[in-house]
C-alpha cells in the first residue's frame, strides 16, 4: 500500500456515524469496573461478551481450546472456555529472579504449563479457568508485574530496547520508557478493586495516586489522559536506536528514535501512525509504517506523547472499529494536518526531524559484556514459546537457572530472553547448564530460524484461520535445507508467520511475511494446515513494507514457492545486496510467473 497522504482534514462522515457497540460498553462499564466486578464470582465458566471485551483492559483475554471446538459442539457441550493473561512489562523488564519464578510457577499451576515471549516483550500465561484468574493476578502483582493495561483499548506495553548495555544510552532510554508507561497507565481504581481487595501494591510500574501531573482544563476526573471511553482503538509506543532498531520502531503508533549527540541520548525523532493489522476483504484497511512527525529534546517525552495520544483519543475513529486505529487518521488528514492539531495540543511548535533514521538492527542474541564487569546471555526462544518437550527443557531448565542464580533478565521483539548481570565466573557453568537441559546456544540455530517468529494462532487465538506457532518450524525445517544447498545458510533475512491478517508478529514489514489466508479441517474435524499468503520485499530493519507475492499457498507448497525466488536471488544479486534488498529491486511480486525453478 502506498503511504501517500490525502490533504483533508479528516474523515467526515466516520464522524457523524454513532459510535460502536464497543465504544457503549467502555463508558457502561463505568471505568472498567462493571461487567468484570459482576460476573467474576457468579459461578459460569465464562464472561459474557460485554465483560470479555472490558476484561481485556485488565490484561486477559476469554478463549476457548479451537482443538476440540468442533468435537465439543458436535457433543452438545459448552467450549472448552479457558484464558490467556499477559503480563505488562514496559521494556521487556524482569527486575528480579522471582518474578520470573512467580509467572512461571503461575504458568504450571493455573496454566498449560508454558509460557509465551510475545512480539511486545511480555509473557503471556495460556489455559487459565476464570476461577483461577483473582489468584493469578494478584500473585503477578505481589511481584511487582502488572497485567493492567496489558490489552484493551489503551496503551499497551511500552516497547524499548532491552540490551542492559551501561553505555548511559540505553539506560537513558530505558528510563524515559518508564515514565511514559507510568504516566500513561490507567487510573481507575477499579483494577485494585476487583483483584486486590482494593489494595494499593506499591508498584512502580503503576501510578500510585491519581495523575503525575495537575489535569488540564476539560480533561476527565477519574482517567484524564483517556476519558471514560479510552481510546478509539489499542495504542502502540516503542522507543528505539538508529543503529538498533530491535522494537521495530515503524510498526508502531508512536515511536521515539534517539538522537544521540557526542554519546549522550538528547532527545528523539517523534514517528507516528505505524500499524500492520488489516483486513484483506476490506480495502478501506491496510498495513502503514509510521512516518516522522518532528524532533524534540528528552525533557518533552510525556508532553508530545500525551499531545499525540490525546489528537487520537478525541478524533480517533469511535463508529468503524476497522477504521479505529491511528494510522488512518493521519492517513486521510496528511501529515502537516494531524502535527498542527499535536502542536495545538502541544502548546507550541515541533521542531522538524533531525536527519536520523533506522540503518540496523541488532537481536542480542548470544554472550555479550555490559560494560560494567558483567555479562548477558541471549538465549534463543523458538516462536517465543518457553516449553518442555523430546529432551527440550527450556521451561524447567529456566526455572532451575533462577533459582541458582537469582539474576534478572529481559524479553526482546523478538521473542527472546536474555539473562543479565552475570558473574564472568559462571560461564563454563552456564554453557554446561544449556547442555544440561538441551537449550540451544545461538551458535546451534541456524539463521534463518533465528530470525524467524510466529504469532500463538491455534489452537488458542479466536481469530486464527491457519497455523503459525506449531507450523513454522516445519517452515524452518524445509527452509535450512533449500538455503543451504542454494549456499546461503549465512544470509540473514526476516521470516514471520501469522495465522490471520492482524499481523501480530509484524509480517508486513518481514523479508518474507506469511499470513494465513484459508483455513482447512483434517478427517477429525481439527483445524488443518490451510493457505498462506506470502509476502517478499520488506526489510530486516522494518522500515519497508513488503508486497504480495502469491496467494492462497496451500501451507506444503510454501518453500518450494520461496526456493526459485532464493535462487534467482543468488545469481542475481548486486555486491552487498540483502534478499528484502533484492526482492524490492526487481519488484517480484510482477514477476511470479516468470521465476524459472531452482
Amino acid at each position: 500500500m502506498d503511504q501517500g497522504m490525502s490533504d483533508g482534514r479528516g474523515d467526515g462522515a466516520a464522524k457523524k456515524k454513532p459510535p460502536s457497540k464497543a465504544e457503549a460498553v467502555k463508558v457502561a462499564s463505568q471505568y472498567l469496573r462493571t461487567f468484570v466486578a459482576d460476573e467474576i464470582g457468579n459461578g459460569r465458566a465464562n464472561f459474557s461478551e460485554d465483560a470479555a471485551a472490558v476484561l481485556k483492559f485488565h490484561g486477559s483475554y476469554q478463549q476457548d481450546d479451537r482443538d476440540v471446538r468442533s468435537v465439543m459442539k458436535r457433543e452438545g457441550r459448552e467450549k472448552e472456555y479457558q484464558l490467556m493473561v499477559r503480563v505488562r512489562m514496559p521494556g521487556g523488564k524482569l527486575a528480579t529472579a522471582a518474578q520470573y519464578l512467580t509467572v512461571a510457577n503461575v504458568a504450571e499451576t493455573a496454566g498449560n504449563g508454558t509460557l509465551r515471549i510475545t512480539t511486545r516483550q511480555e509473557f503471556q500465561i495460556h489455559g487459565v479457568v476464570k476461577a483461577d484468574l483473582p489468584a493469578t493476578i494478584r500473585a503477578i502483582n505481589e511481584s511487582l508485574l502488572s497485567t493492567l493495561a496489558a490489552c484493551g483499548d489503551v496503551e499497551r506495553n511500552v516497547l524499548c530496547c532491552p540490551a542492559p548495555l551501561c553505555d548511559g544510552i540505553r539506560t537513558a532510554m530505558q528510563a524515559d520508557a518508564d515514565r511514559w508507561a507510568s504516566h500513561v497507565a490507567p487510573r481507575s481504581s477499579s483494577y485494585w478493586d476487583i483483584w486486590l481487595d482494593g489494595e494499593r501494591i506499591a508498584n512502580p510500574l503503576l501510578p500510585q495516586a491519581g495523575p503525575v501531573r495537575v489535569p488540564t482544563a476539560g480533561d476527565d476526573p477519574v482517567e484524564p489522559i483517556y476519558g471514560k471511553a479510552y481510546l478509539p482503538r489499542k495504542f502502540k509506543t516503542a522507543f528505539a536506536l538508529p543503529e538498533d532498531n530491535c522494537t521495530d520502531i515503524h510498526a508502531n503508533d508512536l515511536g521515539f528514535l534517539a538522537v544521540v549527540e557526542a554519546g549522550k541520548l538528547v532527545g528523539y525523532n517523534v514517528l507516528v501512525g505505524g500499524g500492520l493489522g488489516t483486513t484483506p476483504s476490506a480495502q478501506k484497511t491496510f498495513p502503514f509504517l509510521a512516518v516522522p512527525l518532528g524532533s524534540i529534546d528528552r525533557a518533552d517525552v510525556l508532553d508530545i506523547a500525551e499531545a499525540v495520544i490525546k489528537v487520537f483519543r478525541d478524533f480517533g475513529n469511535r463508529s468503524d472499529r476497522k477504521r479505529a486505529r491511528l494510522k488512518y487518521l493521519i492517513h486521510d488528514w496528511g501529515v502537516p494536518a494531524f502535527r498542527a492539531k499535536v502542536e495545538e495540543y502541544l502548546g507550541r511548535p515541533l521542531a522538524d526531524p533531525k536527519p536520523v533514521c533506522v540503518t540496523d538492527v541488532d537481536d542480542h542474541l548470544g554472550w555479550h559484556e555490559q560494560g560494567d564487569g558483567k555479562l548477558f546471555l541471549g538465549i534463543p526462544v523458538e516462536n517465543g514459546r518457553i516449553k518442555d518437550s523430546d529432551g527440550h527443557r527450556l521451561f524447567s531448565g529456566l526455572k532451575t537457572f533462577f533459582e541458582t542464580y537469582g539474576t534478572p533478565a529481559r524479553l526482546t521483539c523478538q521473542q527472546k530472553i536474555l539473562l543479565v548481570d552475570l558473574d564472568p565466573a559462571w560461564k563454563p557453568k552456564i554453557e554446561a547448564w544449556l547442555l544440561d537441559y538441551g537449550i540451544a546456544a545461538v551458535e546451534q540455530v541456524s539463521t534463518v530460524r533465528r530470525w524467524s517468529m510466529a504469532c500463538p494462532a491455534f489452537p488458542t487465538c479466536g481469530l486464527a484461520v491457519t497455523e503459525a506457532e506449531r507450523a513454522l518450524p516445519t517452515i524452518m525445517d524445509e527452509l535450512e535445507v533449500e538455503l543451504d544447498r542454494l549456499g546461503l545458510g549465512a544470509e540473514r533475512f526476516t521470516v514471520r508467520m501469522t495465522g490471520c491478517p492482524n499481523g501480530c508478529a509484524r509480517p508486513y514489514n518481514a523479508d518474507v511475511g506469511l499470513v494465513g489466508r484459508s483455513a482447512s479441517r483434517n478427517p477429525d474435524g481439527t483445524p488443518g494446515p490451510g493457505t498462506y499468503t506470502i509476502f517478499l520485499g520488506g526489510r530486516t530493519t522494518g522500515d519497508r513494507l513488503n508486497v504480495v507475492f502469491k496467494d492462497y499457498v496451500p501451507f506444503d507448497r510454501v518453500v518450494a514457492e520461496l526456493v526459485p525466488v532464493f535462487a534467482r536471488f543468488k545469481g542475481e544479486r548486486t555486491v552487498g545486496e540483502t534478499f528484502g534488498d533484492f526482492c524490492n529491486r526487481v519488484e517480484i511480486e510482477e514477476h511470479a510467473g516468470n521465476l524459472s525453478p531452482a
